[in-house]
């Protein structure tokens, strides 16, 4: 299901579009339907279409939203035409999916109406995406200052500090990527979107993170072995977040796509898409490269700690 506009505002025609399709995602035809909104504040219904024989699953309708607010908008598809009453509204329930007193099978979408909240989406994702490249740039800048200052002390091999450039940039792209798809979930259900946006959100904060501590804290150095311990784990405390937080996305993503996740609102799998597959790619490398990083990093602190003794 999904809207158009797809950030509806209240008191202006909306299209509601449904596609109703078998469980092998083929398309269906001379089907019998009957949709339902309730307010969600209220439970009370505000709006129905009776049953009508569709020749096709996908079909339009359109209606105006009185208030804004939450709303759960119920699609209901007869098992057989001949047990439904024809061009007729069934009675109101108090449990939208109860199908105790109709042969059909029943889906619940919930949508979210309000006045603002397609500027407001706008606008974070807007600021989400500004202030993460000016704070990348400023960090990056001072770094290359204070490098080129810099008149002695040890530094890491350039192989290794590239591949820190490349884990940093690829947890912001994940987190800018799932950015870019949150919309699209948001007709759905509404905790796919609040999921998707902490999602990024996290990935984002890690990859300005991951630029504060490896790239403006001091590095290794000196006979001090509080400060190096205390500075390695530093390290593998972020690294560990990454780490953790970036596979608990690559598995619920292959959860999802191979059984219907929790609150899905058709009880189906999601479909593997060209975002997913780029999401979940840029996710395989990041995690790869922390745990190179991290083998490669334990090692270069086993040997200054033994040299420093």
């Amino acid at each position: 299901m999904a809207l158009d506009p797809e950030y509806a505002a209240p008191d202006e025609p909306t299209q509601i579009t449904f596609s109703v399709q078998d469980f092998d995602g083929n398309d269906v035809y001379d089907i019998e339907t009957m949709v339902e909104i309730y307010q969600e504040s209220t439970g009370e219904r505000v709006k129905g279409f009776p049953w009508t024989v569709r020749d096709i699953g996908d079909f339009n309708l359109y209606y105006v939203f009185p208030n804004p607010g939450g709303y759960e908008i119920v699609l209901s598809v007869a098992n057989d035409d001949k047990m439904v009453n024809h061009n007729q509204l069934d009675a109101p329930r108090s449990i939208l999916s109860s199908i105790s007193d109709c042969n059909c099978q029943r889906v619940i979408f919930n949508v979210s109406i309000s006045d603002s909240w397609g500027l407001v989406r706008n606008f974070l994702l807007v600021v989400s995406i500004l202030i993460p490249i000016i704070v990348l740039g400023l960090v990056l800048g001072r770094t290359y200052l204070k490098s080129r200052r810099e008149q002695s002390g040890s530094r890491m091999v350039p192989e290794k500090e590239t591949l820190k450039y490349i884990i940093m940039l690829l947890a912001i792209a994940g987190g800018l990527v799932h950015l870019a798809i949150f919309p699209e979930h948001g007709s759905l259900q509404i905790y796919y979107s609040v999921f998707l946006m902490a999602a990024a959100g996290a990935q984002v904060a890690y990859g300005i993170l991951y630029i504060l501590i490896n790239f403006t804290a001091e590095s290794y150095s000196g006979n001090d072995r509080n400060f190096i311990l205390n500075q390695y784990r530093k390290r593998v405390a972020l690294n560990l977040f990454g780490l953790i937080g970036t596979s608990v996305l690559i598995g619920l993503y292959a959860y999802s796509v191979i059984v219907a996740p929790p609150l899905s609102p058709d009880n189906k799998a999601e479909n593997i898409d060209i975002a997913g597959i780029m999401a979940k790619s840029v996710e395989i490398l990041l995690v790869v490269g922390i745990i190179y990083l991290m083998r490669w990093e334990k090692k270069r602190v086993d040997k200054i700690l033994v040299s420093a003794k």
